[in-house]
Parts: C-alpha cells; sequence; structure tokens
C-alpha cells in the first residue's frame, strides 16, 4: 500500500463532466488508446466536475503570465481497467529493455520489475479504499505547449520510467538548457498549485485535486489542519 491510499476517502458524488477540449490542446490520437487501451463508453477527457473548474482556472492563471501557451491534456480520467492494461504494458516495456525474456523471469525477477513499474504506476486495484487516482476523475497528466503548438521541453517524457521524471531532477544543474527544463516544469506546477492542485512526488505531469494523493500532500504541508479525500473511484 502507497502512503496516500490510507486516507480516507469522503465521497462528495460530484460527477464527471467532459473537458471543454478546446480551451486547451490535446494530445491526439490518445496516447494509451493507441497503444490499444480500451475505454468502452468512457472517455479520458473527463473529471469531476471542481477538478475541472480548477484546471480552467490553471489556464487562465497560465495565460497571465505567458500568453497564448495552452495546458497540453495528455490523459485524465482513466478506468481501472485501462490502469490494469498500461501497468501490464509498462511491465512489458520494462523486461524488454532490460533485455530479459517475459516468459523465462525468475520470481526475483518479476517482483523486481514490479518494484519498479509501481514507481510509477498505481496498482490496478477495485477496492473501493484504494482506488488508482486517474479512476477518480480527480488526476490529469499534463505538460504545455506554446504559441506555435510546439510542446515545451521538460527534460523528460510523461510516462518515462527514470529519475528524469522527478520534478526536481535538474533543479541544482548547472547546464544552461537543464535550468530551462527545471523552469518549465516549475511554471507548469506555479500555476496548477495556484489552482489548488498538488504535484506528484515523482512525476513532473501528474497533478491531483481532491483525491487520496492531494489530500495526503495537502497533510504533509499542514499536519496541523488535516483533509481527508473527496473523490473515490468512478464506477
Amino acid at each position: 500500500m502507497k502512503p496516500y491510499q490510507q486516507i480516507v476517502i469522503v465521497e462528495c458524488g460530484e460527477p464527471l463532466t467532459a473537458i471543454p477540449l478546446e480551451q486547451f490542446a490535446v494530445v491526439s490520437p490518445h496516447p494509451y488508446e493507441k497503444l490499444g487501451a480500451t475505454y468502452g463508453d468512457r472517455s479520458p477527457y473527463y473529471l469531476r466536475q471542481g477538478v475541472l473548474e480548477s484546471l480552467i482556472a490553471a489556464q487562465h492563471q497560465l495565460a497571465v503570465t505567458n500568453p497564448d501557451w495552452r495546458i497540453d491534456l495528455f490523459d485524465a480520467f482513466r478506468p481501472v481497467e485501462v490502469q490494469q492494461f498500461m501497468v501490464d504494458y509498462t511491465f512489458a516495456e520494462v523486461v524488454q529493455a532490460q533485455g530479459l525474456n517475459l516468459i523465462e523471469l525468475t520470481e526475483a525477477q518479476r517482483q523486481a520489475i514490479w518494484e519498479i513499474v509501481y514507481q510509477f504506476w498505481a496498482p490496478p486495484n477495485l477496492d473501493p479504499a484504494t482506488p488508482p487516482p486517474h479512476s477518480t476523475g480527480a488526476a490529469v497528466d499534463i505538460t504545455l505547449v506554446d504559441n506555435t503548438g510546439k510542446t515545451i521541453d521538460m527534460g523528460g517524457e510523461i510516462d518515462e520510467i527514470s529519475a528524469r521524471s522527478h520534478p526536481d531532477y535538474y533543479a541544482n544543474s548547472t547546464q544552461a538548457v537543464e535550468q530551462q527544463y527545471h523552469f518549465h516544469r516549475q511554471l507548469l506546477n506555479d500555476v496548477m498549485l495556484q489552482a489548488g492542485f498538488r504535484r506528484h512526488p515523482n512525476e513532473w505531469w501528474h497533478f491531483c485535486l481532491g483525491d487520496q494523493m492531494w489530500a495526503w500532500l495537502c497533510n504533509q504541508e499542514n499536519p496541523h489542519h488535516p483533509v481527508t479525500a473527496r473523490y473515490g473511484r468512478v464506477a
């Protein structure tokens, strides 16, 4: 169990709402659907109503400092079935990257690879007390694009399984280009933070509001005024 999964959820019942995609940039085709994940009658471009309102506020805040830049939506709502697909896909990718054979893995090798995968992916379980963050409709994976539609270079790719994914990976770099990567990551974090979101400790692209991770991060910041999660898994 991850630390944030111990946070109590008091479900508020707020509905999923379609994201007005014209207000943002959108990765198309959707990256997980392109890999073969199926959403059925669901769509990845939905969020809880309150989360969506805060995301729109973040876009407005971005426009104050960087006119014509937009938040680029990589992923939002993710059914548990898609979470399972992507966890399995990532496991196979790590196996291949290590030059191993999937059907010949020892139990120790398998366990070591799962530990790598679960550093970045939440377990795809159906327990209502421990939902994957994206399955609550309260998490988004995002980056930024400039006024020409070009993706801003963050010094790493979304979903990259490496230390470069850590938000402050470039914080102490003396290289000018890497200082720029860190500046861009901080800009993204600043506009999201001002809108009420919190950033995943290990992923520069993942932001949440109202779910267990958000509550856990808020409680780390202010332990004297603890909060609970208000968004659980969307059935």
